[in-house]
């Protein structure tokens, strides 16, 4: 119940925000705005998500290619590719992991390897993460001290499809501390419903594993996103692999769901479902549009592209 109360407080944060600057790229050249503006003609890329407060995402390209994302904290996503498809992402800066508004004081860097099958949709990936802690400094004389290592764990995830509609249905987890000998401890199981192609419904269950034997859960999130728009979300513009990273860089970033969908839903739902009586905390939202019809803003983040 603690980590919907972090929801509830994130998602008023952000449905409070209104924002809109007119900016230029890394190269000086003008944005698409949210104001009046004609829009971009042809081929596009996501450039930033942004608040009044603070940039949410920043992302850099290499030709086509995604090459690197900055997010908060000063955090750094580099991402690689073999061919068309993307074999790696490693992260170094800060997460929010109980998803409070607020980055976390250690340090967090993680490596993430993509296996494809046959069919060349992805199917695993392997996950090895350090976090870092340092003791506070004391002002005014006293900086702090040296990052050193709080943990390490190694995390395997597996991607199951549904043989009739090829969509994702399931994605499971397995993890432990990367110690010797090495078990994985802890599990989840997230499952994927869909409204048309629009993922509508996300359940993630969490528990203990030993042995390989998965325990009862014993924590149950619920995803639920209605109200679809017709028009085109601007995460369509971003590697379908690195939107799972995304949602799997922290254990309870499954709210970002939502940018799996190639529309935008105006309405989301969180529930904690292993109360007694669940009670979905909802939010909602009214999109705005370029002519090009990709959205700029909604649920008060702004999203600005840039040329390709």
């Amino acid at each position: 119940m603690k980590q919907l109360f972090y929801f509830i407080l994130l998602f008023a944060g952000f449905s409070s925000i209104h924002s809109c600057k007119d900016l230029t790229d890394e190269d000086g050249n003008p944005l698409i705005d949210m104001h009046n503006n004609p829009g971009l003609t042809g081929p596009r890329a996501l450039y930033r998500e942004i608040t009044d407060a603070d940039t949410i995402a920043e992302y850099h390209y290499n030709g086509l290619l995604l090459s690197r994302v900055l997010t908060k904290g000063a955090s750094v996503t580099d991402v690689q590719f073999s061919g068309n498809n993307l074999s790696n992402v490693n992260f170094n800066g800060f997460v929010d992991s109980d998803n409070d508004g607020t980055l976390d004081v250690d340090s967090t860097s993680y490596t993430q390897m993509f296996t494809y099958g046959n069919n060349g949709r992805l199917t695993t990936i392997s996950e090895k993460r350090t976090v870092y802690d340092r003791t506070p400094g004391v002002p005014p004389g006293t900086p702090p001290g040296p990052w050193t290592v709080l943990r390490k764990t190694k995390t395997i995830y597996d991607l199951v499809y549904s043989p009739t509609t090829s969509k994702l249905a399931k994605i499971t987890m397995r993890t432990g501390e990367d110690a010797n000998p090495f078990d994985y401890t802890n599990y989840s199981e997230t499952t994927y419903e869909y409204l048309g192609d629009n993922v509508s419904k996300v359940v993630r269950q969490y528990g203990p594993m030993a042995g390989g034997v998965f325990g009862a859960p014993t924590a149950k999130l619920g995803y639920d996103y209605s109200n679809f728009d017709n028009q085109i979300s601007g995460y369509t513009l971003l590697p379908f692999a690195y939107k799972i990273s995304v949602i799997l860089s922290t254990e309870i970033n499954d709210r970002r769901s939502l940018i799996l969908s190639p529309n935008s839903p105006k309405r989301m739902a969180i529930t904690d479902l292993t109360t007694p009586i669940p009670v979905p905390a909802i939010f909602s939202t009214d999109y705005h549009y370029d002519p090009q019809t990709y959205v700029t803003k909604g649920f008060g983040i702004n999203y600005v592209y840039k040329p390709l």
